[in-house]
């Protein structure tokens, strides 16, 4: 039996504000460990967040960069869970009512062009960094990430090769350095994805169990991944057996991924809208504004768009 990969991408962009999303705090990489914190990124009792407007710039940036649709009104949801890099308990993301939808990429894979869909795109903040001590059976945690304002791009399920998630993820980056909202820093994690991919008989349209894909710190690793899993699935389904809806780590020393822990759906989230933050309201004016931005940014790069006035939320704008 042939069978077709259905392969889709999550990526992580960290957006290059010198501050946090909702706090002042530095997003300098490489300062001591939780020194670049405060109240509101470690989640203290009373405090609230104040979004920062330049995050929401370069969102715009993005979207309009990749032919989205940008909603005239958007909101901020918390994403809860447990795990000692996020110290709320939650991560405030947006979920039913994201910043744009319903955009595309084209890249070129071996002489072909192919049309990449994009589902959405999204504002959030990052969460902490765990460092494992190799001597010791003991976790360090830095919280000098946590708040770090991130967008998360989820493409359709439209890339069939490893390749073409290569091409994809390479024309991402060039955009987004292109449009200096992100460094595009894959070793410092400024820039990282997670990919999900499945199976199905060739010639059909009913999608196969899917596993997601973690640890992808390189364009390499992510084709590497996704071609062993890709023959694993098959193994698996040639000899009569199930694929596990799962979440697995990628090991660039031996070649292979392994089990990390079942795959969360939507609902394990329990999301719901943050009653901290206000509606986003994006008017026309606004979207014109950061048009005209974009297409003299080629001759004058150091354009600030510091004046943009026409969102309705307190927001800071660094």
């Amino acid at each position: 039996m042939e069978f077709e990969a259905v392969i889709g991408l999550e990526v992580h962009a960290q957006l290059k504000t010198k501050t946090k999303i909702f706090c002042s705090c530095s997003t300098a990489f490489g300062a001591p460990p939780n020194t670049h914190t405060c109240p509101v990124c470690l989640g203290m009792p009373g405090v609230l967040p104040v979004l920062n407007k330049k995050v929401v710039e370069y969102t715009l940036r993005m979207a309009l960069a990749t032919h989205c649709r940008i909603a005239s009104e958007s909101r901020f949801a918390r994403k809860n869970y447990f795990y000692p890099d996020l110290p709320k308990g939650y991560q405030i993301s947006q979920y039913e009512l994201p910043l744009a939808q319903h955009g595309h990429v084209d890249v070129e894979v071996n002489g072909s062009t192919w049309r990449i869909g994009i589902t959405r795109i999204h504002m959030e903040e990052d969460a902490g960094k765990l460092g494992h001590d190799p001597q010791r059976p003991l976790s360090l945690v830095d919280f000098n990430r946590t708040g770090v304002p991130l967008i998360e791009i989820v493409s359709e399920p439209d890339i069939r090769t490893p390749e073409a998630a290569g091409a994809y993820l390479r024309q991402l980056r060039a955009i987004v350095r292109y449009l200096d909202i992100c460094d595009g820093n894959l070793e410092e994690g400024s820039f990282r994805c997670d990919a999900n991919v499945s199976l199905r008989p060739a010639g059909t349209q009913t999608l196969g169990t899917r596993t997601e894909l973690k640890n992808l710190n390189s364009f390499k690793h992510v084709e590497k991944a996704l071609h062993y899993e890709i023959d694993r699935q098959k193994e698996v389904l040639l000899d009569g057996g199930q694929v596990i809806q799962e979440t697995r780590l990628w090991d660039p020393v031996k070649n292979q991924t392994h089990s990390m822990r079942g795959k969360e759906e939507a609902h394990d989230y329990r999301y719901f809208p943050d009653p901290d933050l206000l509606p986003l309201v994006i008017d026309a004016q606004w979207i014109e504004t950061v048009k005209k931005a974009c297409r003299n940014f080629r001759r004058k790069k150091s354009s600030a768009l510091s004046t943009l006035t026409a969102c309705r939320p307190t927001m800071r704008t660094s």
